[in-house]
């Protein structure tokens, strides 16, 4: 592995992650590209002799620096975040197969991020949306089921195209998710998800054939296969618009607005970071901002002596 180029090394790299670490082809893509851009910065700032290849052993926290701050005029800071942790996960793996002897990226500080809250729909305009996707046709059907479920579990948009048949229980109210990581957890699901989706299934089977006691994809395409998690994006942009909702509307929103309306309802944090499936409580803590806004906007609307 010593004498691999690095454009081989980074393929290794990614493949490993694929088997050993359970990423998505999404989390691989991403990697692959902010590492891609890493080399790029190395081949036309770090001096060579003539053509020779870049060495990772000339690679020290002073060129990962100059690289960071070549990406700050035009990269957020959840960017530059998100590419140096790329590159410590690789420099870790070269470390580990004797490739490197040392992980230039372990000693620099992650940039301090911004606190932004999450994007998120009031109730009313989640049931707007919701009540505006009509049901005469199956692929209205299919999208009812798909937002119903979306908003009942909290899913990610990855974890919901991938979901077949089986992973839902109708009898214990209770869906399996594959998370990130190849995670998986068991989460609830809302009667109305489960009705949209036998709704769904049901017409399915009788226009097309496609028996729900089969194992495969749970929501299909207009050519039966599998809906991808762009197609999904697409379809909510469509419905959005259609119903008039002035916030941009993602199936990530979705996941944030069923956070926030399950801690505005007394939920444990705990609790919902298990139904979102996030490893660091941390992460779920987001959340809370929204809430605390909404704590003091009525205290200040409501209490006499502010």
């Amino acid at each position: 592995m010593k004498a691999m180029p690095v454009e081989k090394l980074i393929s290794v790299f990614i493949e490993a992650l694929g088997t050993e670490k359970g990423f998505s082809e999404n989390t691989c893509r991403g990697y692959r590209n902010d590492l891609e851009q890493f080399l790029q910065y190395l081949e036309e700032n770090n001096p060579r002799q003539g053509n020779d290849p870049v060495v990772l052993d000339r690679v020290d926290g002073i060129t990962i620096r100059g690289y960071l701050g070549s990406l700050h005029k035009r990269n957020k800071k959840t960017t530059i975040a998100r590419k140096l942790s790329a590159l410590r996960s690789f420099f870790h793996f070269l470390v580990k197969r004797g490739v490197t002897e040392e992980n230039p990226a372990e000693s620099i500080l992650t940039p301090k991020q911004d606190k932004t809250i999450p994007a998120y729909l009031s109730v009313d305009d989640m049931f707007r949306l919701l009540d505006s996707i009509h049901t005469s046709r199956l692929l209205d059907l299919r999208n009812r089921a798909i937002f119903e479920t979306l908003y009942s579990c909290g899913i990610r948009v990855s974890e919901l195209v991938g979901l077949n048949t089986a992973d839902v229980d109708f009898r214990q109210t209770l869906i399996r998710v594959l998370g990130k990581g190849a995670r998986e957890r068991i989460v609830p699901i809302g009667k109305n998800a489960l009705l949209a989706i036998s709704n769904y299934r049901q017409v399915l089977a009788s226009n097309c054939g496609i028996s729900e006691d089969v194992n495969g994809p749970l929501f299909l395409n207009k050519n039966k296969g599998r809906l991808s998690a762009r197609s999904v994006a697409r379809i909510l942009d469509k419905l959005v618009t259609a119903c008039g909702l002035l916030t941009p509307v993602s199936p990530h929103t979705l996941r944030h607005t069923f956070a926030t309306h399950m801690l505005d309802a007394g939920a444990d944090l705990r609790v919902v970071q298990e139904l979102l499936g996030h490893k660091s409580l941390s992460t779920t803590q987001k959340y809370t901002h929204v809430s605390i806004d909404r704590l003091m906007q009525t205290y200040d609307k409501a209490h006499p002596r502010k």
